[in-house]
């Protein structure tokens, strides 16, 4: 990955820095944020992990090791699942997890969040934001059942969210170490209305309304989901504006 921006505010107390593998225009891409003085996030369980997506998984972890980075399970597979993967953790304690993968204009493959209800987390991400199940497998030797959900047709070609039950699992602890996801729509307010309208139905709420924020004016609406994760919805046209604006 390379850093795309960096910004400190110290009036504010804090900082933050954008990175990823391609511009921000064109490629999922991950924000830090620093809070001055804060040494320690706790991550909970809710949030699972980031995948990368890499062609040379055995090359990736030898590279991690040789600049002192911690990995937790070596490259292999599951069964009944034909994917080479490894994990890690990096120096705050999130995992990441590596996937063997063709060529692909995405490397940020997903992110794993746990849930409680996996039929209907799926169902909330199909309905309020017109997701696609893509990928849906089952284990019961080691208890749990995933559900691939994203934008297109082809895992290898989009970033996805990964939904995961653990059998018997209820309830995760939240922890403030992971915040939201940030996603790309044309209108914001017709978002939020779709969105609204299926809270009704499977659960969630907007918890802000869609509309410009003061000062950078980039129109924005957030809402959680049924399982309590945070999503922001942002209008696609601010947003190049203000990524050109920054770079």
């Amino acid at each position: 990955m390379k850093l795309l921006s960096q910004k400190y505010f110290p009036k504010q107390k804090y900082s933050k820095a954008v990175v990823g593998f391609g511009p921000r225009d064109t490629h999922f891409v991950l924000e830090f944020t620093c809070i001055h003085g804060v040494e320690k996030y706790e991550i909970g369980t809710a949030f699972g992990h980031i995948g990368i997506a890499t062609q040379d998984i055995y090359a990736m972890v030898e590279n991690i090791r040789a600049k002192g980075g911690v990995i937790t399970r070596e490259p292999g597979t599951v069964t009944g699942l034909p994917v080479i993967y490894s994990y890690g953790l990096d120096p705050d304690g999130y995992t990441y997890e590596l996937v063997q993968s063709p060529p692909t204009p995405e490397p940020i493959s997903h992110i794993m969040l746990h849930v409680a209800d996996l039929d209907h987390a799926i169902k909330f991400y199909e309905k309020a934001l017109g997701m696609n199940l893509l990928f849906r497998y089952d284990s019961p030797q080691e208890k749990y059942t995933i559900g691939m959900v994203a934008y297109g047709s082809n895992l290898t070609q989009t970033t996805a969210v990964e939904l995961k039950y653990n059998y018997n699992v209820t309830e995760y602890t939240r922890g403030n170490g992971y915040t939201e996801l940030a996603i790309g729509t044309d209108n914001v307010y017709k978002s939020a209305a779709a969105v609204k309208l299926v809270a009704k139905e499977l659960g969630g709420q907007i918890i802000l309304p869609p509309g410009p924020i003061p000062q950078i004016n980039t129109k924005i609406t957030s809402f959680v989901d049924p399982e309590g994760f945070k999503t922001d919805l942002v209008d696609n046209k601010d947003y190049l504006k203000e990524v050109q604006k920054k770079e």
